[in-house]
């Protein structure tokens, strides 16, 4: 197993389930400590647990990134308890409704936006200072294949999924001679919590996002996770302001 981020501290948010748990855990299986951060008290714990059974090192950290001041107690909380901050995995987010932009209710709108992209640009803006001041680090936010091209049924989510690529690409810009890479991450469907219950409660449009989806799975949340990883590796050095899209060619088709 490589241990390419021991001594260095790594950050999730949304990590109480699905991706954002299988990239915690890949952190501290490579030797990164770990902030496990999730509005879910019980699935950041789970989360954070499972890793210091493990061998690893994780403390839990409630936040809701759509508030200022949960995300600057969040990240004063990790250095506070390890001193820097090396990777970040921006990674909380929610679908909303499945809306029509004429049908999406101003309330929908702000608490989709909120979240996806108020609350990634909420994380960089206390992660970054901390970053410029130790000299460096990585950063990778979550989009999604709905970054790239988009569902006609959820104008907030397709449009807060493409505002994080560019927000993405501003920040990467920004913060290139501070030794900052900043990328954004466009997974397709993953077996996540969500997805289990859309198979429970929504077959049809389960079996039909699985159909449109050309390599005949969806992604674990593992392969995911590998390509966060690689992304706050060394071996991507060169790579920034990228929307790195895995997807199992959902969106060439």
């Amino acid at each position: 197993m490589s241990m390419q981020f021991k001594g260095k501290v790594a950050l999730v948010t949304g990590a109480g389930s699905g991706i954002g748990r299988a990239t915690a855990e890949a952190f501290a299986g490579q030797g990164a400590k770990v902030i496990v951060s999730d509005t879910s008290e019980k699935g950041g714990m789970e989360t954070a647990q499972a890793i210091n059974s493990s061998g690893g090192e994780a403390i839990f950290v409630k936040a809701d990134v759509s508030k200022p001041s949960e995300v600057e107690a969040l990240i004063n909380a990790a250095i506070d308890k390890y001193g820097r901050l090396d990777c970040a995995h921006n990674n909380a987010g929610i679908t909303g409704n499945s809306t029509k932009v004429a049908d999406c209710s101003l309330e929908e709108w702000d608490k989709v936006m909120g979240v996806n992209l108020t609350g990634t640009f909420l994380c960089m803006k206390y992660e970054i200072p901390q970053m410029i001041k130790q000299g460096g680090g990585a950063i990778v936010n979550m989009s999604s294949t709905m970054g790239v091209v988009a569902h006609g049924n959820s104008a907030a989510y397709v449009s807060s999924k493409h505002a994080i690529i560019g927000l993405t690409r501003s920040a990467a810009l920004a913060y290139v001679k501070d030794n900052i890479r900043i990328n954004a991450l466009c997974p397709g469907n993953s077996e996540t919590p969500i997805f289990d219950n859309l198979k429970k409660n929504m077959p049809a449009v389960f079996e039909g996002l699985l159909l449109a989806t050309p390599i005949g799975r969806f992604a674990q949340p593992t392969e995911i996770a590998n390509a966060v990883l690689w992304l706050c590796s060394d071996a991507a050095s060169y790579c920034n302001g990228h929307a790195m899209v895995v997807d199992g060619c959902y969106t060439i088709q």
